[in-house]
Parts: structure tokens; sequence; C-alpha cells
């Protein structure tokens, strides 16, 4: 299946000049959401995963369903706040400013390899503060899944030496 056809352009949003990637079609059509899963899951289904990590708000579209064709479990990673229990925290830089992500405390067993998931890898910001948090709660990143890659900017080169798998490159 062309998943491309279910991705809508967008011009100029969310500011002039950019080209919005919109996956609203891919995920409103049942056919098209489960060849994505699939697509996603297939490079990960040889090896050793033993959680997905998943990234606020549209990885967690992503991230479940994955950890399901794969056998594991989700770990989510939240924005500040968002969490209820005890938590564990990465603060990294955007392009516009800082941000922050959290994790519940004990969820990840030592060691653990955790593929880290998301809907779109642009700069790789987002993954990057994802891979740190995995870290440093004792976790080892297995990689990272995504549907949609923008290549020209760089996030794929952010994440190395980390494996990198996305279904749709532009």
């Amino acid at each position: 299946m062309d998943l491309t056809r279910h991705i809508r352009p967008v011009p100029d949003f969310p500011k002039p000049g950019i080209l919005f990637r919109d996956i609203t079609p891919l995920l409103a059509d049942h056919a098209a959401l489960a060849a994505a899963i699939a697509a996603m899951a297939e490079p990960w289904r040889a090896g050793t995963i033993d959680a997905v990590a998943a990234v606020e708000a549209r990885g967690f579209l992503f991230a479940a369903p994955l950890a399901l064709e794969l056998g594991v479990g989700v770990i989510p990673v939240r924005k500040p706040g968002k969490l209820p229990a005890d938590t564990i925290a990465h603060e990294y830089e955007l392009e516009y400013g800082r941000d922050r992500l959290e994790m519940h405390r004990g969820v990840l067993a030592a060691g653990a390899r955790v593929l880290v998931v998301d809907d779109v890898l642009a700069t790789g910001g987002t993954a990057a503060a994802c891979m740190r948090l995995v870290e440093a709660a004792g976790g080892t990143v297995a990689g990272a899944a995504f549907l949609v890659e923008i290549a020209p900017l760089g996030g794929r080169e952010r994440l190395s030496p980390h494996r990198v798998e996305s279904v749709i490159v532009y």
C-alpha cells in the first residue's frame, strides 16, 4: 500500500514556508493505519525489544499498537506535570527555546532494550531527549521508529549512532 497517498501536504502550516505533512487521513483509514503499524514493526521483529517509549502526543498513537505487534509494553514519555507518580526528567533545547520530558521512575527495568517511537522525525530534538531519558532511567536505546522522516532537517544524524527506521522519507 502506498501510504504517502494518505498523508496530506498542508502548505504554510504552522507558519509561512513550512510544508506540514498531515497524518490525519492515514489515522482515519483502518487499512492505511494497519499497514503503517505493520511497516513500523517489521524492522524490529527479529531483534530483542523489551519496551516501547512513546513520545507525547502523536507518538502515543503509534507506540501502543506497535508495542502490541512486538509483544512488549509501553512507557509513556510526557510533558511536565502530566504523570501522577515520581518521575525522572530530561530538559533539552528546541529551535525556539527549552522543553522537558518526563517518565515515571522505576517502570523501566535496568538494561531494558527500548524502542523510541514517534510519528515524525524532523530535527530529532525530542527523540534525542527521549533517548537520554531512557538511558538516565537505566535502559538501553535499541533504536527509534517513525512513520515519517523529513530528511533535510537532519534528525537521523542527530540520533546517531542509534538505529533509525522510518516508513516514509521525504
